[in-house]
């Protein structure tokens, strides 16, 4: 009797698409979004007229973390998306910016450029891409690890590197924007071709359709107290607009902007990836069988609008409305897929932004006289009136000065000293200049402890010793080095730029908040915990106990 009851039991497990080598207790998808730019403080700010679907959903009946900050300088989009999936900093998983100084070709490389790779989607697009310059193993590539490769992993972004480091080095595929054709492409680093699904999507030419439409704001204008005036001076003006003001008419102004690469900057970016999420979903059969799946959603078009415009305008208030409402019908679809209770959200952001800096100093909130200033060309002068005929500087990029080694290495039996002597000259230099708060040599950072507070502790954990340069320049609160009247960026680790939310949704979590302070490489290993599976290999956050059932 016991033989035949075990038979039985076994037999109605695989009835039900269950088998021994199932993988229980996981939820059947795994959707991961950064919303790129994204401030805290937009989730309380714009709620009024965010819908209960969306953003408010994720709120009440998640966890959600009202004090998380990315732990390291710099913020930018491609570490940003490096830390949230891989649960290390910049000095443990490589990708140091967007784009930097590579020592060895003696150029600026893109965080993931590959030379090696061609575009598949198009005759010719940014399709030389791979994630080979990330060093750490990511939370979908532990995920695939340990489903020997049966999980489906997508990355799917307007931005290439918004798809491909989330999706890490073992997907089955990674997919962006190609801002030339309107069509969602590839790279040969995944597959040769295109997948069928995705081929029916861009058939469809939503970008045309999209960029054929107006933008205009979903609530009457008058009633956007949660931003300033629609018409301001701190707000880049589109070509062909005489102010920056609603409405967009796209139809008339997408010859003038780049046609295709017009969409990006507005919130139809948004939705024509949640329209692609959603295809994803369904072209590769995610959660129909007892693997979990990973699916990665990276929203671009809230950082391009943000840089034009400013977290005041009336522009990214009305994207993060639209936005709200893209979510609302990616939790729908997820419902309806496979259940409540089956699947598991977070969201976060890869950074967030600062003020718009001439709108600070209109304020009186910063002063003129403490504007940073482009310093090249006058450390390259002070430096060669110590070392006449010598140019001893290589690049300066990223707020990092990277020396001319070989310079040094001429003589070998004082070059270390010398090395010293100019980084020491050069931190001299560069901590009198307008605007700057502090700066640090290698040496200096090096001896710093990794689990170090203030600003010297998030130096170094986004300083990576074989990539990262000579020294490091750290600007005031408020200022951008360079930055004009209009539009406004980030990087850096004040709390403008760290501050992000972190909310978890789902299976295996709880519903409630916390005021404790994350870091943002906590994401990572809570996400492999409620997974059951191994830390990524870099991974140096702990999981977030708080919120785990």
């Amino acid at each position: 009797m016991r033989i035949a009851f075990l038979l039985l039991v076994f037999g109605s497990l695989c009835a039900n698409g269950q088998s021994a080598n199932s993988f229980p207790d996981r939820p059947k998808v795994v959707v991961g979004i950064v919303v790129d730019q994204m401030r805290q403080e937009y989730l309380y700010r714009f709620s009024p007229k965010f819908n209960e679907g969306g953003f408010k959903r994720l709120m009440s009946g998640g966890f959600m973390l009202s004090n998380a900050h990315y732990n390291y300088i710099p913020t930018y989009t491609g570490p940003g998306h490096a830390s949230v999936y891989t649960g290390a900093t910049p000095s443990t998983h490589g990708v140091i910016g967007n784009d930097w100084y590579d020592k060895g070709t003696n150029k600026m490389v893109n965080c993931v450029e590959d030379e090696k790779q061609k575009v598949v989607g198009t005759d010719n697009g940014n399709g030389d891409v791979s994630p080979w310059r990330l060093l750490s193993t990511t939370v979908t590539d532990e995920l695939e690890l340990a489903t020997q490769r049966r999980s489906k992993v997508i990355g799917v972004s307007i931005k290439d590197r918004g798809a491909v480091l989330p999706a890490g080095h073992t997907p089955e595929g990674a997919y962006w924007y190609d801002s030339k054709t309107g069509k969602f492409i590839s790279s040969t680093f995944y597959k040769a071709g295109l997948p069928s699904w995705l081929e029916k999507f861009n058939a469809q030419n939503l970008a045309n359709k999209y960029l054929n439409e107006t933008w205009n704001t979903v609530y009457p204008i008058q009633e956007y107290k949660e931003s300033g005036p629609d018409d301001t001076s701190y707000e880049e003006i589109m070509k062909g607009k005489e102010r920056p003001t609603f409405p967009y008419n796209l139809k008339e102004l997408r010859k003038q902007n780049g046609e295709y690469a017009l969409l990006p900057e507005t919130p139809f970016g948004n939705e024509i990836l949640t329209q692609l999420a959603i295809a994803a979903i369904d072209g590769e059969g995610m959660g129909k069988d007892e693997w979990t799946d990973f699916l990665s959603v990276s929203y671009s078009s809230t950082d391009m609008i943000g840089h034009a415009m400013g977290p005041n305008s009336v522009e990214v208030e009305d994207t993060y409305i639209r936005l709200d409402r893209n979510i609302e019908v990616l939790l729908k679809k997820l419902d309806d897929l496979l259940g409540k209770d089956q699947y598991l959200v977070f969201l976060t952001a890869d950074h967030a932004v600062a003020e718009v800096p001439q709108y600070l100093k209109d304020l009186k909130v910063i002063s003129e006289a403490s504007q940073p200033t482009k310093y090249e060309a006058g450390l390259k002068e002070f430096l060669g009136s110590y070392y006449p005929g010598k140019n001893l500087i290589k690049n300066i990029s990223n707020n990092q000065v990277f020396f001319d080694h070989e310079a040094f290495d001429a003589d070998p039996k004082s070059s270390g000293v010398e090395y010293l002597i100019v980084s020491e000259l050069t931190r001299s230099y560069l901590q009198k200049q307008p605007g700057i708060a502090s700066v640090y040599t290698r040496q200096a950072i090096q001896a710093a402890d990794f689990n170090e507070g203030g600003v010297k502790g998030l130096v170094r954990r986004g300083f990576n010793d074989n990539r990262s340069g000579d020294v490091v320049v750290v600007t005031e609160p408020g200022w951008l080095i360079g930055s004009g009247t209009t539009g406004t960026s980030h990087g850096t680790g004040y709390n403008y730029d760290t501050h992000v939310p972190i909310i978890f949704y789902g299976f295996g979590v709880k519903q409630g908040a916390s005021a404790n302070y994350h870091p943002i490489t906590d994401i990572a290993p809570t996400v492999s915990t409620i997974l059951k599976i191994k830390f990524p290999s870099g991974a140096t956050g702990q999981p977030i106990t708080e919120l785990l059932k």
